[in-house]
């Protein structure tokens, strides 16, 4: 499928923004604040979330000692991956590991049938499914400053092609 280019899609916005630019900042900002006040709400007492996520998942058959490990090491993994995709750092690292994330409490919350929590993980889902998607657009981020100071700093070969700008 080609790109889109329609002219609202191609006009600069302040700075030179594009639209889809921008919309694919402010998505990703959006979640990775979302998710990084998660990690933060929760890892000021891991062992209490635990305790009331092992309590949720006890009549469910999944072994107590592998949910409270589990909901130990979420608090951590939200506050990193929250804070990698606030930065743009690591982004599809970050966002294929949040979609992992959401998929393994996507199946724990199944067992439980509590279709209501099922429904706002799904949400989640598809915003990582499409910050996925939409990966060429990650243009603001520490990512794509990084891979700019790469391509000016490399040197560059007699006959090989100049890094594009």
């Amino acid at each position: 499928m080609k790109p889109s280019t329609s002219t609202e899609d191609a006009s600069p916005l302040l700075f030179g923004i594009t639209n889809a630019v921008a919309g694919h900042l402010l998505l990703r900002l959006a979640l990775g604040i979302n998710i990084l006040g998660h990690g933060l709400v929760r890892i000021g007492n891991p062992g209490a979330f635990a305790d009331a996520l092992a309590q949720l998942f006890a009549n469910t058959w999944l072994p107590s000692p592998l949910v409270r490990l589990f909901a130990l090491l979420l608090p951590f993994l939200e506050l990193v991956i929250g804070a990698l995709l606030t930065l743009g750092l690591l982004t599809r690292i970050a966002l294929f590991t949040g979609g992992l994330v959401m998929v393994s409490l996507i199946f724990g919350t199944t067992l439980r049938s509590d279709w209501e929590t099922v429904g706002l993980q799904m949400i989640y889902a598809a915003l990582y499914s499409a910050l996925m998607g939409t990966a060429h657009l990650n243009r603001l981020s520490v990512d794509a400053w990084w891979a700019r100071s790469r391509n000016r700093s490399a040197p560059v070969s007699p006959g090989s092609p100049a890094p594009a700008p």
